[in-house]
């Protein structure tokens, strides 16, 4: 049934122009341009289904369903060499709008030269001025139409209420270590304290891109999706992708591409198709008994990740948690539903530090994540308190490293489709690594030692006050370091012979087939990922249709 989410029926996954796997951020992009076109037919292959939840579509409540096991993937890192052996748990979105319907909401695009890093490597079309008007198409901005904003997109982009996220202390608290304070990072000023501005509707709603971008589209007769579909693998025949083999309901289906396949399965799922579609590295596809139809040796390498770890204050009560007092949230939570409005209609942070941590650097290489409570923000813990007693008022920080030079690997763990990816970020393998994040702790460490913090702080709990010394940190730092989830690069963009994908992302060596999504990105931008994985699927769909938009003039 088109325009709707359904099963097809029998074997025959039947024809369609363009076939989608995956409806995260880029998924529902592509599916929501192209069917623009009212002659064009589209299917997009899901494996989740629509996200279920009482308070999925509220912000505050974010935690308790990044990790819900229903919604994601449960992806567990290989054990990792720089973190003392840990596995570290991945948050992948099983569920329609993909990581977009159980992230932090955060909206943050990078720094304007990471875009002209990819022009630099010989990409063209991908400079800031080329990428900036397909970030301002989707965009629906708090601050209005403007050179670096639009203003009628389908995807909103809202600040909190300074008020309940401690917005002003931190803002203030920068100012004082000496860090820059900025109106908007996206504008003339790209670094300094701005406040957080988030993916949510005026009405304090989550807009996932399913909310803003598929959901509409769906409405279109030209656009099919199908839910809870596994894909197996990519159909070639003669030097050409023509169609994609699934499962759906215990069958085997099979759906045609009339015109092209377009990946957007994520920087794990996309990798992982083309390999069992014997797309790969011939030596690791022999290994499983997958037969080569193209050996392309970069699939599935140049995983980056932003690097994180905390520094964690006990403070006195005016914090966050304490809007999660039993009476208090109760009445939050009906302001939420009745009027978008309230302390719950954020994210609960305060917003976002982009510094560099050497004067020399030419762009921020940290960002630091102000939560206005500590326990929502410490690792493994959740916003979201059902007990009567509010847990002890705490300040954190979330310590990123936006500039990186470790990489990792996503690989297959076997031929089965069913089978989750292996997964390896080699986190701090590098010595430079390391040193950067040693510097972001005592980043963090300084601004919240100023006023009007420092007078809200008790004693820092983490790493703590004895944790001095760079050896010391660095212990610290490999005990308990993560992932911030802003994976890219695992199909990426470029013109050596590692690339997997050019600059108009078409799968090199094969016709018909392009990887539309985060993978195709060849380094990390120095922010959150989903803002620029909206903009790639953006972008992507203009190439895919042979247009583009006009350079911005800047």
């Amino acid at each position: 049934m088109r325009g709707a989410t359904g099963a097809d029926s029998g074997a025959d996954g039947g024809s369609f122009d363009y076939v989608i796997a995956g409806a995260g951020s880029a998924g529902c992009v592509l599916a929501s341009r192209l069917t623009e076109q009212r002659d064009v037919t589209v299917l997009v292959l899901e494996a989740g289904g629509p996200p279920r939840g009482l308070f999925i579509d509220m912000p505050v409540a974010f935690p308790r369903y990044a990790s819900s096991p229903k919604l994601n993937w449960g992806f567990v890192s290989e054990p990792e060499p720089g973190l003392l052996g840990r596995s570290i748990p991945v948050l992948r979105g099983k569920v329609l709008g993909g990581s977009s319907a159980i992230n932090g909401l955060v909206y943050a695009r990078g720094h304007r030269l990471d875009y002209d890093d990819w022009r630099a490597m010989g990409l063209e079309g991908w400079g800031y001025a080329d990428v900036l008007p397909y970030f301002k198409r989707s965009e629906r901005s708090w601050l209005g139409e403007g050179p670096y904003h639009g203003g009628s997109g389908e995807l909103e982009v809202t600040v909190p209420r300074a008020s309940y996220v401690l917005t002003d202390l931190v803002g203030q608290a920068t100012a004082a270590a000496g860090y820059a304070v900025t109106p908007d990072y996206h504008g003339e000023r790209s670094e300094g304290f701005m406040r957080m501005e988030m993916t949510a509707t005026r009405r304090g709603r989550r807009a996932s891109a399913a909310r803003a971008f598929l959901y509409p589209a769906m409405r279109r007769p030209n656009l099919t999706v199908r839910t809870r579909t596994l894909v197996h693998r990519v159909l070639i025949e003669r030097g050409r992708a023509v169609g994609i083999e699934y499962l759906h309901a215990g069958q085997m289906r099979r759906a045609r591409a009339e015109r092209e396949v377009l990946l957007a399965g994520g920087v794990y799922g996309s990798p992982q198709m083309l390999l069992l579609s014997g797309i790969g590295p011939a030596d690791e596809l022999r290994a499983h008994g997958i037969e080569t139809a193209l050996d392309l040796p970069g699939v599935g390498k140049n995983l980056i990740e932003h690097p994180l770890t905390f520094t964690l204050n006990a403070a006195r009560p005016r914090t966050f948690l304490a809007h999660l007092r039993a009476d208090r949230a109760v009445i939050s939570v009906i302001r939420w539903a009745l009027f978008g409005s309230g302390p719950f209609a954020t994210n609960a942070c305060a917003g976002n530090v982009f510094l560099r941590t050497e004067p020399s650097l030419d762009r921020s290489d940290m960002q630091l994540t102000c939560p206005a409570g500590g326990a929502a923000a410490t690792p493994g813990a959740h916003i979201w308190y059902p007990s009567f007693r509010p847990p002890t008022h705490a300040l954190a920080v979330a310590v990123s490293m936006i500039r990186e030079d470790s990489r990792g690997e996503v690989t297959l763990r076997s031929a089965n489709p069913a089978d989750p990816p292996r997964i390896l970020f080699n986190l701090f393998r590098e010595r430079s690594d390391v040193e950067r994040m040693i510097r972001g702790i005592r980043a963090a460490r300084e601004i919240y030692s100023c006023e009007p913090l420092k007078s809200l702080i008790v004693r820092e709990i983490a790493p703590g006050p004895e944790a001095v010394s760079d050896a010391q940190l660095e212990e610290y730092i490999r005990r308990t370091g993560e992932i911030t989830q802003h994976p890219v690069g695992t199909c990426r963009m470029g013109l050596d012979d590692r690339a997997v994908v050019d600059a108009h992302l078409k799968v090199r060596g094969l016709d018909g087939l392009r990887v539309v999504d985060a993978s195709v990105m060849p380094n990390v931008p120095g922010g959150n990922t989903n803002a620029p994985t909206i903009m790639v699927a953006e972008k992507g769909a203009d190439l895919i249709r042979g247009r583009r938009l006009a350079p911005a003039p800047l």
